[in-house]
């Protein structure tokens, strides 16, 4: 079998010269070859790919929107890439199940913009709205919202799967209870292409709440911010999202995007979310958010219109996007519970204090998703390696010590590879190995990521 019997259209094909940049220079400017990139359009094309990969003895790594930011389709050379992006249809939407059908290239843009238009609600929200739902399953991307409503995984009915020797299975069902088996849809979602190719995914959506409104709370220290936030759990309020960043964060956004944040009062913010079907009852819960952040010393608290909504939001999407045009970074999103929210912030303190480097916090507070970054600033490329590692093995294992996870919702890829070796003990990975093993033996599955 050769490639062209597989797709005929040579655009769907590349190979030597034609291969675009973007899938064979590295995160580190490292140029590799490559066997093939191929723009599968149906199943039936990526099974056939998979089979000519096992026929010649290639690995294959499946891409998708290249939002990642754990250099989880990184290239080592001789791969077949798998770019779904063009497998990018909606193919049903069953209004008595309430499940969407979607190809893997579908955006979360075009899924949220797609239901709410017909009335429903798709809750995922993670900050590239512009990445692949496949992408977004392939790492359990989270979000903004999860706080109230979970992740990626609590909305993935059932999948189409093509594994490394071209079987095709069915993970899941549209059925709302399943006590049948091993959930082999639950070990699929986040598992960063290690084990099969999503080629359909079967969504669960909900009405479309009928109010929402956002708010900003402005506090005068970031212990302040990061006490309230806990405050706000504790007290069981009914909280869409809350995001938490310094000024400092935000300022990065403003700069790129030329926009103003509506607040200037403060050093640190958080910025939040009610929704629901009753506006009577998002005002009441309203009454209680400002108390307790005037409880925590907030020094404003503004009630935003339409417009400030989707500045705020617009300049919070953007804050690590306006940090890489300033300054290469190291970009992290580990996991804390969230009575270990102020505790880990004031460890951060701790870190930058000792170690000279900037280091930007913001995140989806609500669910102790922290995302840092390290700011490289002037430093050589051996200092900033060196120093870069030394602080992230400190902060791992503190994240560990604390019963974190070393990421939320990036994955593992290569960039935590070793850290997730040095925190994870090696009996849960000698069993997550086992896993790999029983659907990929070959390792011709995306090999090297997330553990050796």
């Amino acid at each position: 079998m050769k490639l062209d019997n597989i797709i005929s259209e040579p655009s769907r094909i590349l190979q030597g010269s034609r291969i675009p940049e973007a899938y064979s220079v590295n995160e580190h400017s490292e140029k590799v070859n490559l066997h093939a990139v191929a723009y599968p359009l149906n199943t039936q094309e990526v099974v056939d790919l998979v089979k000519y990969a096992n026929q010649n003895d290639l690995v294959i790594i499946t891409y998708g929107a290249n939002t990642g930011l754990a250099e989880a389709t990184s290239a080592f050379g001789g791969e077949l890439i798998i770019d779904l992006s063009k497998m990018n249809q909606i193919i049903d939407f069953d209004l008595d199940t309430l499940t969407l059908v979607v190809e893997p290239g579908v955006t979360n843009g075009e899924v949220q913009q797609y239901v709410e238009s017909k009335g429903y609600f798709y809750p995922p929200d993670p900050g590239a709205k512009h990445g692949s739902i496949g992408g977004n399953v392939a790492t359990n991307a989270g979000g903004m919202r999860a706080v109230k409503y979970g992740t990626t995984r609590d909305y993935v009915r059932k999948m189409e799967i093509v594994l490394a020797n071209g079987d095709v299975i069915e993970t899941g069902s549209v059925a709302i209870k399943n006590s049948s088996g091993y959930n082999l849809n639950h070990l699929f979602i986040g598992s960063e292409g290690t084990l099969g190719i999503i080629t359909k995914v079967y969504l669960k959506v909900i009405p479309l709440p009928k109010f929402k409104q956002s708010y900003i709370a402005a506090f005068p220290s970031l212990d302040d911010a990061a006490e309230a936030v806990l405050s706000i759990l504790r007290n069981g309020l009914d909280i869409t999202a809350v995001e938490f960043f310094e000024r400092r964060a935000i300022a990065y956004s403003e700069q790129l995007l030329n926009k103003t944040f509506p607040s200037e009062n403060g050093v640190a913010y958080l910025l939040m979310t009610f929704d629901g079907m009753h506006e009577a009852v998002i005002q009441e819960e309203a009454q209680r958010l400002e108390k307790i952040t005037h409880d925590h010393y907030a020094v404003e608290f503004l009630v935003l219109s339409e417009e400030d909504s989707l500045t705020a939001w617009d300049l919070r999407d953007n804050i690590l996007a306006g940090i890489l045009t300033i300054s290469e970074q190291e970009p992290l999103d580990y996991s804390v519970p969230v009575n270990e929210f102020v505790n880990f912030f004031k460890y951060t303190h701790e870190v930058e204090a000792n170690s000279g480097l900037n280091f930007i916090s913001f995140g989806h507070a609500g669910d102790g998703n922290i995302h840092s970054s390290i700011l490289r600033a002037d430093l050589t490329q051996d200092e900033w390696q060196k120093k870069k590692h030394e602080i992230l093995t400190n902060l791992y294992a503190y994240v560990s010590e604390v019963g974190g996870l070393p990421s939320a919702e990036h994955g593992i890829g290569l960039v935590k590879k070793p850290y997730f070796k040095q925190v994870m003990s090696s009996e849960y990975l000698h069993y997550l190995k086992q896993i790999k093993m029983a659907f990929d033996p070959d390792n011709r599955l995306n090999p090297g990521k997330i553990f050796d």
